[in-house]
């Protein structure tokens, strides 16, 4: 039995494992800010490039990158967008990220652009 008494990241994993939330698509908005560098644009490139290579869906947008597919997987490529940084010798990174999911379906991209593009 899980003590739900724990921290909040306890009771959010318990939650997503449970409801199998991990079945359904997620959007995940990351910003990643290389600090300790003046080539904050081309560490910001790199990890875009990383995005791609991943063959997760993903839009580009002008303060951040969204990316649609399983939350365990955008959360791992998170991580190694943050290590590859820290390996070319950023300083430090401050990644900011906003996460959209929902109980019993997919969320997408193209449901929040099409009506846009």
């Amino acid at each position: 039995m899980i003590d739900l008494s724990m921290n909040h990241d306890v009771k959010f994993v318990y939650f997503y494992r449970k409801n199998s939330m991990q079945n359904f698509k997620v959007n995940i908005a990351v910003q990643l800010l290389p600090l300790g560098t003046a080539e904050a644009y081309s560490k910001v490139d790199e990890a875009i490039s990383l995005i791609g290579k991943s063959g997760l869906k993903y839009k580009v947008c002008p303060f951040e990158t969204v990316i649609e597919g399983d939350y365990d997987t955008i959360m791992k490529l998170v991580r190694d967008i943050q290590l590859k940084c820290l390996e070319s010798g950023v300083t430090d990174t401050i990644c900011n990220l906003k996460i959209q999911m929902r109980k019993d379906s997919d969320v997408t991209i193209g449901d929040k652009m099409e009506k846009y593009e």
